[in-house]
Formats: structure tokens, sequence, C-alpha cells
């Protein structure tokens, strides 16, 4: 019987050893349970145990969970082609988001990311930007009357949601949502909340009927919108994925674009909520980070700054970059293996399936030593330089680095510092959010705070 190939990492070494541990039927079990309740526990406890390498199976599935940057920068490197992005994805993706970018591999994924990263070049963030400001502030003008009512305390995930949605629908779609505004949230609910149904199957009234239910009317109201977008040169991405083109001529079909227009329409307006959600959790768990950064939005005296301003908001990345780490959004990322093979002098076999986790490298004390403590200077340029390139992947990395990362850091910064300059918020002393990790990350609770405008 011919050996299986042994590939070699290019870049940092790995430990001298790993603990490969096939945990007894109840362990399985008992994790796969505490892990949709709080996987980073969950996945810290099984580090603890057995070491960076774990492998766990039930009725033929078998999962290697590898731990740490070492391990993630082979992942996501994939420099020999054995880790499978597409059927990774292909269980939670494929009947809700089929064609997202996120779940595609080899060419056919370099293709479709030549012809979009066009829509994401400066000239195009620049445009987004001044097409987004307004539509912030007339979202956030909703909060004013909230703010100075007797709604307090003022929950914030629903809001944050409420306004992501509105610059998703006017940045990507070009439109603005009326009445229609609460049918497409729900129809991306229940398509996201579909992603991690255990009815894998559309039966009534089970989430992935709904979820099904819901993409067929979200590719309805995209279809609808396609001759206007073709002929016109409008600035959102959709008429920017219909008039896209690489520098070898490729275009999008038109299905090509209804598909990577849902999945990333989801992925800005889930993902972009999730981190803004948490950044007003630890801005109001540390006030003196929140006058901090509001001290340097009032300081250039004005609501909405420009592209350049904007990227030289430094320590709006450092608070943005902290809260990624401490809460990302996605808090694990799959694999499927391709091909039998030894990584390491761990085996990997055909079919298996292997993860990384953000949520667990983030908190490793080996890299980050204070882990569980908010200190965003740690990003700073000062200490930035003796991070390892892949102890912190809230966006992923490799060849599948998230396309939209500077879009979301150019959205997310503008939406704070408008928030910022209207308003202060706290919660109660004592006060520990409970998150829900999978499928995306969010308060269960809604983050009520007290919000109040500012003097």
């Amino acid at each position: 019987m011919q050996d299986s190939p042994v590939f070699e990492p290019s870049a940092s070494p790995a430990p001298s050893t790993y603990s490969v541990a096939e945990p007894k039927f109840l362990d399985r079990m008992s994790f796969n349970f505490k892990q949709r309740k709080n996987i980073q526990q969950a996945m810290q406890a099984r580090y603890e145990k057995y070491g960076a390498v774990v492998r766990s199976g039930f009725l033929g599935f078998q999962l290697t969970q590898l731990f740490g940057p070492e391990w993630n920068q082979v992942v996501y490197q994939n420099r020999d082609g054995l880790f499978s992005s597409e059927e990774g994805w292909e269980f939670v993706l494929k009947r809700i988001f089929p064609g997202s970018i996120m779940a595609m591999d080899g060419a056919d994924h370099l293709y479709q990311r030549r012809i979009m990263s066009q829509a994401f070049k400066k000239p195009k963030l620049v445009a987004y930007l001044d097409y987004m400001n307004p539509a912030v502030d007339a979202g956030l003008s909703h909060w004013l009357s909230d703010a100075s009512s007797s709604a307090n305390p003022f929950h914030v995930f629903p809001s944050v949601k409420s306004l992501t949605l509105k610059l998703a629908t006017r940045v990507f779609m070009g439109i603005d949502l009326d009445e229609n505004a609460n049918k497409v949230n729900q129809a991306f609910i229940d398509a996201v909340e579909a992603s991690m149904a255990p009815i894998r199957y559309p039966i009534p009234p089970f989430q992935m009927w709904r979820g099904v239910k819901g993409r067929a009317y979200l590719v309805k109201a995209f279809e609808a919108l396609l001759p206007e977008k073709r002929a016109q040169n409008t600035p959102d991405f959709f008429s920017q994925f219909c008039h896209a083109e690489s520098d070898e001529g490729e275009k999008f079909t038109d299905q090509e674009i209804v598909d990577h227009m849902i999945f990333l329409m989801m992925a800005a307006h889930d993902t972009t909520t999730s981190t803004l959600t948490t950044m007003f959790y630890l801005l109001a768990k540390h006030p003196e980070w929140q006058d901090r950064l509001r001290d340097l939005s009032r300081s250039f005296n004005k609501p909405h700054l420009s592209f350049e301003e904007i990227s030289d908001l430094e320590e709006f990345d450092w608070v943005m970059k902290e809260c990624l780490r401490m809460v990302p959004p996605l808090p694990t990322m799959p694999r499927r293996v391709l091909k039998d093979a030894t990584v390491m002098g761990v085996e990997f076999k055909q079919g298996s399936f292997v993860s990384v986790s953000p949520a667990h490298t983030h908190y490793m004390k080996e890299y980050w030593g204070d882990a569980d403590t908010f200190r965003p200077e740690r990003f700073s340029s000062a200490e930035g330089g003796k991070r390892h390139p892949y102890q912190w992947i809230p966006f992923g990395g490799g060849a599948h680095m998230c396309v939209g990362q500077h879009f979301a850091t150019l959205q997310v910064k503008a939406v704070l510092h408008q928030i910022l300059l209207r308003f202060k918020w706290s919660v109660p002393e004592g006060y520990e959010v409970p998150y829900q990790l999978m499928p995306i990350a969010k308060p269960k609770d809604g983050l009520p705070v007290k919000l109040l405008r500012c003097s």
C-alpha cells in the first residue's frame, strides 16, 4: 500500500509534539452540546486536556480540531490543496447560500475573487462611504427619540441590526427599504438560522423550510432589480458587480451576481452587527475608552469624515481589533480533507473534517498573555510587531481572507464616529452580556444599555 504524501509547512515551525486524543463516546456527546452553548470555553477545555490536535467522531463523522497559530497558518495557506473550503462549508451553506465565494476552491474561487475584488478597490470604497453617510444619519435619528424617552434600557442589538440592514440595502442594493424592510430582514434571519438547522430538509414549519423560503424571497428581489442595475452604473455593490470586469475581461453571470449579493449582503449585515454590538458592550464596560474615542471624533468638528480621515483613526482600529479578538463573529472555520496525507507528523484521512478556531486562538495565553483583559493598545504599532501572522484571524487568512475586510472596517468606523458624537452609554456595574456564539456571535438579551444624548 502506497504511503500518504507528507506535506510540511513553509512558514513558522510547529511545536515538536502533539497529543492526538480519541475521547470516549460520552465525552464526544457532552462536547457537542457544550460547543453550541459556549464554544470558546469548550475548546479551551479540550486544548488543555488533549493538546493542539484533537480528534473525535460520531456515526462515521470524524473531526480534527487544530488549535493555535501554526495550524491556522497550515490550513489557511493550504499550499498543497489538501483542505477544501467548499466541502468544509457545504453542510452549512450549500442549500441556503449556494455559490458563495467563501465556499469555493481552486480556479473557480480565484476566478470569482478576481472579478469581485474590483468592487472593493479604493475609489469604490470612497464612493460607498459618500453613499452611506446620509443613511447613517437617517438611521440614528430614530435612536434620538428612544434615548430621550422612558424606553431605556435601550436594546443595542436589534437597533444596530436595523441600522446595518438599512445600510446594506442602500450600499449593496442601491435602494431604501420602506414597507419591505421587515420582510427582507426576516428573510436573512431565516436563512442564517437555517444554516445550523438540525433537520437539513425543507419540511414545514422547521428552520430549513423557513430558510429556503427566505432565500427564494431574496432571489426574486435581486432578480427583479438586475435589468436596471445592468443598464445603469451607480455607486452601489449591486451595480458594481453587474459592471465588474477583471483585467482579463471576465464578468459575472446573472446567477453569480444574485448568489454573491445574497451571501455578501448577509455577511456584511450580520458580521457588522455583531462587531458593532461587541464594541458597544466593551466601550460601556470601559468608559475611559469610550471617552477617548469620543474626544477623537469631536476633534474633527464634523459629522462625516472623509476616507482618508477614517483611515487615520488609529485608536478606532485598536478598539475594533480588540473587540474582534475577544468576540469574533465566526468562532470556527471548517475544512474537509481531500486526500490522505501527513502534515507535521499528523495523519489526515480523505473525507474527514478539520476546523481552526478564531474563538480559541484569540484567547491562547501563550500568545496573548492577558487574554481576558480588554486592552486595545495591544494592537498599537509599538506592540503589533511581536505578533504571529495567524494569531489574530477574525477575517480568516490565505486565499480565503475576507474580500470585504477593508469595507467592513470602513463601515464600522464611519458608523461608530457618528454614534459617539450623538450618544454616551453604560451598563450596570457587574453586568456581563450572555453571548450566543453560533452561527454568528450575538447577545442573547439584546444588550440593554442606558443610552443618553451627548451634551
